[in-house]
């Protein structure tokens, strides 16, 4: 990539940025709109579910394959296609006439959207080649991050009361078409020196174990807990596993080594990442049907409520970050993690007329521990593994975010689903407490696993992972 001028390369990272915002806005604003959708179509909670996780799981099965190919075919040409594919399937999501194209139509849109935050990840790193301009970069992305969280409650209810659930997708379009045009003029091509090569059987299982394990899920409290396609999604996703562990250590260049998981800082940032997330995507979907449905506030009065949440977590990511800068990541994870499993054991105690100053301070302390939870995970996966692969490090971080996500909103509403006794005005709330107790669970376990791989024996099983990393790279 030729040398730019510094403000060429604001400029790219302006463009890249555009991408992060809308496709998390999108994620924050379709919450808010599902119990719109479910009025319009009639429709069960289980396809309320599929409106989020057909995305939430394309998204995570593609992201790393998404990652290699702009490595090998060009990041500009690869995040341009993405924006391309994500403006189209917006727009088709916005013309959906039933929930079940509705469905594809957001599986299409996560194609595109898997092409678009790690690749502009990749073109501003890449872009950035100064560590301290990379940081500050980075920096300004983590903070976009930070606005379309706090943005999309406000920005989604007000669009969903004042013009209907499509105008969320509507929104999309122009912003995608811009960034396109943008990236074509501004945008320098670049690619990388030695890409991975593509693994398509690993991907395959990959796709195999996270499909048929949330279908599994999801479908469960229609089919029945112990059907026969409940305990065949559930074996479908054993097996699958099962032949990925041995095929991806006879693999010279692996999607994901396996081996990488005996660094416990990794491991631990891995299942922190699932844990965590998963408690968000419950925490967004539970919440936006309870506040609309069982409540019947609107979408712009939901959104305000969760707004806590969202200030939370943009005020407290960028501490959490300095905090493992200068102290290492155990406190914000220990921190978050107690914040979570605070706000759930409080959400246990959920009715259908809680006061709304119980709902903000909940809302709150979810927010505090998410906002300092967040930040570390990179740093921890990063910090467990050789220098060469901190790249893969984060990418599986990043695919453990989606898949976290995803699965929260397949198991808390599967649970929700499954105890909803009668009306959902009247039955929702009691119902809810179970999945609370999970997530409690979640926080608990961020918690654990926060302060037991940032310590000693964690850091010496990174340290024996590297070494024969280095020997057998030397053998090589």
């Amino acid at each position: 990539m030729p040398e730019l001028t510094y403000r060429r390369k604001l400029l790219v990272l302006a463009i890249c940025c555009t991408s992060l915002f809308v496709a998390s806005l999108d994620n924050t604003i379709v919450n808010l709109a599902l119990p719109s959708i479910q009025r319009e179509f009639s429709t069960r909670v289980s396809s309320l579910q599929w409106t989020i996780d057909a995305y939430s799981l394309v998204l995570a099965s593609l992201l790393m394959l998404s990652g290699s190919t702009a490595d090998r075919l060009g990041r500009r040409r690869t995040f341009q296609t993405g924006l391309a594919v994500f403006t189209l399937g917006s727009l088709l999501c916005s013309l959906a006439p039933n929930v079940g194209l509705l469905i594809v139509f957001r599986m299409i849109q996560a194609v595109g959207g898997s092409m678009l935050n790690p690749v502009a990840m990749s073109i501003v790193t890449n872009t950035f080649t100064d560590p301290k301009q990379r940081a500050r970069a980075i920096g300004i992305w983590g903070a976009v991050f930070g606005v379309s969280m706090a943005l999309g409650p406000v920005v989604g209810g007000a669009l969903v009361d004042a013009i209907g659930w499509r105008s969320i997708f509507w929104i999309n379009v122009p912003i995608g078409v811009a960034a396109f045009v943008l990236a074509a003029v501004f945008v320098p091509e670049s690619r990388a020196a030695r890409a991975r090569r593509v693994d398509p059987v690993g991907q395959s299982l990959i796709v195999v174990i996270l499909g048929s394990l949330t279908y599994g899920i999801i479908e469960a409290p229609r089919a029945g807990w112990s059907s026969a396609q409940t305990i065949g999604c559930f074996a479908l996703a054993v097996l699958a596993v099962a032949l990925l562990v041995p095929y991806e250590k006879r693999r010279e260049e692996p999607l994901i080594d396996p081996r990488f998981f005996s660094s416990a800082p990794f491991s631990g940032a891995t299942l922190i990442a699932v844990c965590s997330f998963a408690c968000m995507g419950g925490f967004l979907f539970l919440n936006a049907i309870y506040l609309q449905n069982v409540r019947g506030y609107s979408p712009l009065h939901a959104g305000l409520l969760t707004l806590p949440a969202a200030a939370m977590i943009l005020a407290l990511s960028p501490v959490s970050g300095r905090i493992v800068g200068g102290w290492g990541p155990r406190l914000p994870l220990v921190v978050g993690g107690v914040g979570i499993a605070a706000s759930a054991l409080m959400l246990t105690w959920l009715t259908a007329h809680s006061s709304l100053g119980f709902l903000v301070l909940t809302y709150f302390v979810f927010g505090v521990g998410f906002g300092m939870v967040n930040p570390p995970i990179t740093n921890t996966a990063v910090a467990g593994m050789p220098r060469e692969q901190a790249g893969v490090a984060a990418a599986v971080a990043s695919t453990s975010r989606v898949v976290g996500g995803a699965l929260g909103v397949a198991v808390l509403g599967a649970v929700v689903t499954s105890r909803v006794s009668g009306p959902i005005e009247t039955g929702f709330a009691a119902a809810s407490h179970a999945a609370w107790w999970i997530m409690a669970g979640c926080g608990v376990a961020v918690l654990v696993l926060g302060f037991v791989t940032t310590g000693p024996w964690a850091r010496r099983t990174a340290a024996r992972f590297v070494e024969a990393e280095m020997l057998e790279a030397g053998a090589r």
